[in-house]
């Protein structure tokens, strides 16, 4: 097993990450400081406790496969700040984007437990996500990606090609809601949506989904993020444009008749929705 202490971590993103981060925080300041023995056991017993978590449920999950351990060492060793600044992504990526191991592991297990042979997934950086879901794809299986960078897309793809499982995996690169009226145009339908775009636009891929029945009978969608780092439970006045975005994305989910949902506090929170009518 890893040590916590011997874990090298990307920047915290997570609403535990982050906690974490600033109980260590508080703990050295805490040891500079004159405070109470007590307290300071205290501390350190909070800080064991919630440090421990993250590197428990990955060391308890099934490992992921050599193609995914392989396309995230590419992803974190890849320049992004070099990428935008030569122009040649669209925006500013970072390898916290990559969904991991935990959630990877998470959403191929809803595949296998769905038994989904088309699924959608809006959103899909250097496509960790996708590769892990494409592994639990029958032969005859589909995923199509859709993805607004031409370069992390073409980045993905290679990494795809090493994989047995790549070619079941088809990438359309354009703006998501531009791809997925053009699926629903074609009368495509899906069992398994999984949502990981732009954050303020969560609301219409969500809408546009459900209006035009893009989402198979019995489907899932399963979208990321919906826990944004706390933000959805802070003040609305500590929330960043994004954070607000996906306050609202959760209203908007939770007050619809259409369906119900269960938000599950998988790294950076992941809301799981079904339709009911």
């Amino acid at each position: 097993m890893t040590s916590v202490l011997g874990r090298e971590t990307a920047r915290p993103i997570t609403p535990h990450s982050i906690l974490v981060a600033q109980l260590q925080q508080t703990l050295k300041l805490a040891e500079e400081s004159n405070i109470p023995v007590e307290i300071l056991d205290s501390l350190r017993q909070g800080v064991q406790l919630a440090a421990g978590l993250d590197p428990y449920l990955d060391d308890y999950t099934t490992p992921e496969s050599s193609a995914l351990t392989a396309l995230a060492q590419k992803t974190s060793k890849e320049d992004w700040s070099q990428r935008f600044s030569d122009g040649e992504t669209v925006r500013q990526l970072e390898q916290e984007m990559l969904s991991g191991h935990l959630e990877g592991q998470t959403l191929k297990m809803f595949v296998h437990m769905t038994k989904a042979k088309r699924i959608l997934e809006v959103g899909m950086f250097t496509g960790y996500s996708a590769l892990a879901m494409a592994e639990a794809l029958p032969s005859d299986g589909q995923l199509i990606g859709c993805e607004v960078d031409s370069y992390v897309a073409q980045f993905a793809q290679a990494c795809f090609g090493e994989s047995p499982h790549g070619n079941k995996i088809v990438v359309e690169v354009a703006p998501a809601l531009e791809t997925l009226h053009k699926l629903a145009a074609r009368k495509e339908s899906f069992d398994l949506i999984f949502i990981d775009a732009d954050k303020k636009e969560y609301v219409e891929y969500f809408q546009t989904i459900l209006d035009s029945n893009l989402l198979a009978h019995d489907g899932l969608i399963c979208v990321d993020n919906t826990l944004l780092q706390g933000q959805v439970y802070l003040p609305p006045e500590q929330r960043t444009a994004n954070g607000e975005a996906i306050a609202q994305f959760n209203r908007v989910v939770a007050t619809d008749p259409r369906v119900e949902q269960v938000l599950l506090p998988i790294r950076d929170g992941v809301t799981l929705i079904r339709r009911v009518a």
